[in-house]
């Protein structure tokens, strides 16, 4: 449930502020993607069971580390840098979840069906053991798979509540960002509403000229606008199936990620779930939502010491 255009996007398209919005936002994205091609990056395809496709690159050798992003993002947008790094010494996977990139599913859309394309993965590959890690919305999708899927080994959470996450919770996050329905910050409809989410995502988020918005919505944020909404309004139904099938001793070793100034889930949901699961919290000092794009070091030297 988070938004994760990646701030490099944005500091590259600065240099290209003479070029057509169009094709500015586009070298940026052919950049981003050739980078992961260079460093042994495959784009693959899966065809879903119930029809439609989950887009997903994958390199390296190792242990796996399956990396799930959150509203708003794909695979690169949210991993790139992440991506690069753990790709060195582990197997890394990074799909994009259905209705997001180019991953589309003709199932319900639900949270349900996001963890079932997963799982459809993990099966298609082959996998033996996977380390899951899920930032935001992506995270809801890995709480599931800790629950559903034998195979995964230890999941990564980050700025992402889980089953904790109650109504109340929900309305106070309405009430931090003026708005009457959840869909409303997380499905937007104009790039100006974009950009209001942009700016609550991430540390100093950088200007940029305000053509570019309508590009930026074009290309990440239109598409699947009614499925979006139908995941976000059902994750209280999600959260409830999920609740009624957990026990807490059988799930699989995590640790917790969290932005000091998270104004989607504050840090204190973080510290609520890690007591729940009797797991570790990181902290990242004045960091907020997208801290997968704002740091990415931080993020890749916690995998790597916790799956080590």
């Amino acid at each position: 449930m988070t938004l994760e255009v990646n701030v490099r996007h944005i500091s590259l398209l600065l240099v290209t502020l003479f070029m057509t919005a169009c094709s500015a936002v586009d070298i940026v994205d052919s950049r981003e993607q050739s980078a992961l091609q260079k460093a042994g990056f495959e784009q693959s395809q899966l065809s879903l069971h119930e029809g439609g496709e989950l887009n997903y690159w994958q390199a390296g050798e190792g242990k796996t580390v399956l990396l799930i992003h959150g509203f708003g993002g794909t695979a690169v947008t949210s991993w790139q840098q992440v991506m690069l790094e753990l790709s060195q010494d582990y197997r890394v996977i990074a799909p994009d979840l259905a209705w997001f990139g180019q991953s589309v599913s003709n199932g319900k859309p639900s949270l349900a069906t996001q963890s079932q394309a997963i799982m459809q993965l993990i099966d298609s590959l082959d996998l033996d053991k996977v380390n899951v890690v899920g930032i935001s919305y992506g995270g809801f999708v890995t709480f599931d798979l800790m629950i559903n899927e034998p195979k995964v080994d230890k999941a990564v959470l980050l700025a992402s509540p889980g089953v904790l996450f109650s109504d109340n919770a929900l309305l106070q996050m309405n009430q931090r960002f003026e708005v009457d329905d959840p869909s409303d910050i997380f499905v937007p409809e104009t790039p100006k509403q974009m950009r209001r989410l942009l700016d609550a995502t991430f540390v100093d988020f950088p200007w940029y000229p305000g053509f570019i918005d309508a590009r930026i919505f074009d290309k990440y944020f239109a598409d699947y606008l009614d499925e979006k909404r139908q995941l976000i309004e059902g994750l209280p139904a999600d959260r409830d199936r999920i609740a009624a099938n957990i026990s807490v001793d059988s799930l699989p070793p995590s640790v917790l990620i969290w932005g000091e100034n998270d104004k989607v889930f504050p840090l204190s949901s973080g510290i609520q779930l890690a007591d729940y699961l009797t797991a570790p919290i990181v902290v990242i000092p004045q960091g907020a939502h997208g801290i997968s794009n704002d740091y990415p070091e931080i993020i890749s030297q916690t995998i790597r010491a916790f799956v080590q």
